[in-house]
């Protein structure tokens, strides 16, 4: 398959298609089964911490997007999925290196040839966007799908790094929370109550 007959079945056969190019969502959570988990999300606070011995112990290291890694002592190198909003760069995923791309955004037009047909490539559902959405009352974050979609695993442990809910804005942009279409004192409630109740997720270097 070439990028041109790529683009008609995806025009012709929009989300059918794209699930075909898929792995099965049972085969992640198969693969996050009884392991230790890092979500590393991209608050700029995570650089002057230094977990990156921690989040590259883990098992499974889920990183977003081309966020920054400033330093392996505060970021760690391991990159064992990759999870898409949006395009990244081919150079980005070469230097990451990952054993899975995630696209978990509901937009599936800017879901590129070369990503749908990378290896280990994983189509999060529409519905599952949906419910989140619902959930927040607003446009969910890439950080709090992938949370949600961990913490619905077998997972031994989910550990969060990276994650202050724009209180220390993003390490790769310089936009306010106003200025995101998102609601991050809605997210920091939903990670809270799940703490709460799943002692498996702790939320590491939190600010206050």
């Amino acid at each position: 398959m070439n990028r041109l007959s790529y683009s008609i079945k995806r025009a012709l056969k929009g989300d059918v298609f794209l699930q075909s190019l898929s792995a099965n969502r049972s085969t992640l959570v198969g693969e996050l089964a009884d392991k230790t988990v890092a979500v590393i999300g991209n608050a700029r606070s995570l650089s002057k911490q230094t977990h990156g011995a921690v989040i590259d112990a883990c098992d499974i290291v889920i990183r977003m997007h081309a966020a920054p890694l400033p330093h392996p002592k505060s970021h760690g190198t391991k990159t064992t999925w990759l999870a898409l909003g949006m395009p990244v760069d081919q150079a980005v995923i070469q230097d990451r290196a990952p054993n899975r791309l995630l696209w978990m955004a509901k937009k599936r037009k800017r879901l590129k040839y070369r990503l749908a047909t990378a290896s280990g490539f994983y189509l999060h559902p529409k519905s599952e966007w949906d419910v989140m959405a619902q959930t927040l009352n607003a446009p969910p974050t890439t950080g709090a799908m992938l949370i949600d979609f961990v913490a619905r695993s077998n997972a031994q442990n989910i550990n969060l790094f990276g994650f202050d809910f724009f209180a220390s804005l993003s390490l790769s942009g310089r936009r306010t929370a106003a200025q995101v279409p998102h609601d991050f004192d809605a997210e920091k409630h939903f990670v809270t109550e799940l703490m709460q109740n799943d002692a498996r997720v702790v939320l590491h270097g939190q600010t206050h």
